[in-house]
């Protein structure tokens, strides 16, 4: 039995001693508002692909590049935000038959899992809240860059990300089809950490 007992403390002892370094391994990144860039675009009868932007976006990323798995993102975007860069349709998003801004003036991203694709590319499921609807939502991330943030001396992360939500299932299904229901999301981030 003591034979047994000393071999098996040092298998616990590092196994103890593992799954301490993974868990410190995992950073929480601020995301940096002003380096954060959210872009929606739809098909407009087919003839064209408008774009807008919802600035001002916060949160924060956990991330471990060691072990993704471990990782995990939660963003609030602030819908209210929205630019079209035609005021007449930024107004209309604004309203309620599109985000209904002035009940629900924010969208939050939670994610679930995040699946290592291989290449500093991860599938970032979540759960995404929209006018008050909760669906889920796969973003497919590209890890830019990690390393010091050179301007502001901080231990920092980038990420580009896409993905599509239909947005009948968030109530807004003004002018579908005509007006494409698919929703393509731009996403580009730096986040610094805390």
């Amino acid at each position: 039995m003591k034979k047994i007992t000393s071999l098996l403390l040092p298998l616990v002892a590092s196994g103890v001693l593992y799954s301490a370094a993974s868990q410190a391994a995992v950073v929480d990144y601020q995301l940096d508002s002003p380096h954060t860039s959210i872009v929606v675009s739809w098909d407009h009868f087919g003839f064209s692909h408008p774009t807008a932007v919802i600035p001002g976006a916060t949160g924060v990323i956990k991330f471990d590049p060691q072990h993704p798995a471990g990782s995990s993102v939660n963003v609030s975007i602030p819908v209210s935000n929205i630019d079209t860069h035609v005021p007449a349709l930024t107004k209309e998003f604004q309203g309620s038959d599109y985000f209904d801004t002035a009940k629900y003036s924010t969208a939050t991203f939670t994610s679930t899992k995040v699946i290592s694709r291989g290449e500093h590319r991860y599938d970032v499921e979540g759960n995404l809240t929209l006018k008050g609807v909760t669906k889920p939502v796969t973003l497919h991330a590209t890890l830019n860059k990690i390393g010091e943030q050179a301007m502001v001396k901080k231990q920092a992360v980038g990420f580009n990300a896409t993905g599509t939500l239909q947005r009948s299932a968030f109530g807004i299904d003004k002018y579908v089809p005509a007006v494409s229901d698919a929703i393509t999301l731009t996403i580009s981030t730096e986040a610094y950490a805390q």
